[in-house]
């Protein structure tokens, strides 16, 4: 994708999921058998991605401030591989990995810079969603620095890809325009009451997808590799390997110009300074003004009744990460050194969209803190 190598400087595979992207650069830099430090909070499939990769997941501790690593707090003698999240747009310290192999994740920070560098470009990898920012639906973009690497991870990725269908992607389109549509014209509410009817939200176990340890005990015996684990990491996106034709490539190019434009930026920055001034907004927002975040975490009292109230004012509560990683999959990851930040974060946050301010405040200002 054309804006995303710009940005980077990098060279530039197109996936259809940002997931995706993420399985082949761990496969590609990381040897099975590897220990790589990665949050406690993050989406459920990068659990299951880095299992699938043979690595043995170390959940690092977790900073209130912004609820990526502490890596002030971080052995890293101990890891050979390091994954960062820059959950929510909160960038990591990316200066802190210096040595180690570096993938960033940033699906949640297409937009975020550090010392005016984007994210992306401090790693060996960086792996962009286009379902997030852009609002595509789906598809991802791995950036590198070498042409060889690219040209491995080619080969790796088609591999891996599964026949696309043109139904399939027409139905994926149209539901992407029809989210986009309903949040312009403010018919969250009627959607989400429709998709639950239909049941087309993926089945949940609190916030996270079901364990089912002893399929994935069978999976584990067959890694590295990754479809044993699609039951896992297919949630809420079923065709994450499958190609892509012509028109999902249309669309998602379109979505990925507009996000770019002055307007669009100048409304969602406006969106993190207005939600900066609420008494619960997690700290590193407060430094981060200047950065478009994905979204604005604020930390609440009672979250669950604040996300109940918020539908029904029309506003969606999405990305919510909720247990920590080493409290949802006991035995499969090495355990946080100090759990509870994460367990407090994990339980408190409430992911706020900056586009839709003025829809959310008159509940977000009657919010206590955490």
């Amino acid at each position: 994708m054309r804006p995303i190598a710009e940005r980077t400087g990098r060279h530039c595979l197109t996936l259809p999921s940002n997931r995706l992207g993420l399985y082949l650069a761990l496969r590609h830099w990381c040897t099975p058998g590897q220990r790589l430090l990665m949050s406690p909070v993050s989406a459920d499939e990068i659990l299951f991605l880095v299992l699938a990769a043979g690595l043995r997941p170390v959940i690092a501790p977790l900073s209130r401030r912004d609820g990526n690593i502490d890596a002030s707090r971080v052995n890293l003698s101990e890891v050979d591989a390091v994954l960062t999240t820059n959950l929510y747009g909160l960038p990591d310290d990316v200066s802190a990995y210096a040595g180690k192999i570096l993938i960033e994740d940033v699906a949640h920070a297409l937009e975020t810079t550090v010392g005016g560098r984007p994210l992306g470009t401090f790693g060996q990898a960086g792996v962009f969603s286009l379902s997030k920012h852009p609002g595509a639906g789906s598809g991802g973009v791995l950036a590198v620095a070498d042409l060889l690497d690219l040209r491995a991870l080619e080969r790796a990725r088609d591999q891996l890809l599964e026949p696309g269908a043109f139904r399939a992607e027409l139905v994926a389109v149209a539901g992407s325009m029809a989210r986009q549509a309903a949040l312009t014209l403010n018919l969250v509410r009627p959607a989400l009451k429709a998709m639950r009817a239909l049941g087309m939200q993926e089945a949940r176990d609190g916030y996270r997808i079901a364990l089912r340890r002893d399929a994935l005990d069978a999976a584990m015996k067959q890694v590295p590799s990754l479809p044993p684990f699609d039951p896992w990491v297919r949630a809420d996106l079923h065709d994450y390997r499958a190609r892509r034709g012509a028109l999902a490539t249309w669309y998602q190019s379109r979505r990925l110009a507009k996000v770019p434009r002055v307007r669009v930026r100048e409304r969602r920055l406006a969106g993190v300074r207005r939600l900066a001034e609420l008494p619960t907004v997690a700290q590193a927002v407060r430094d981060n003004l200047d950065q478009p975040l994905f979204r604005v975490p604020l930390l609440v009292r009672d979250r669950d009744a604040a996300i109940a109230e918020l539908e029904r004012n029309g506003v969606a509560t999405g990305y919510l990460y909720d247990p920590p990683y080493d409290d949802y999959a006991p035995g499969y990851c090495d355990a946080s050194p100090d759990p509870e930040p994460a367990r407090w974060w994990a339980r408190h946050v409430l992911p706020v969209d900056p586009l839709y301010v003025s829809r959310s405040l008159p509940v977000l200002q009657r919010l206590l803190p955490a």
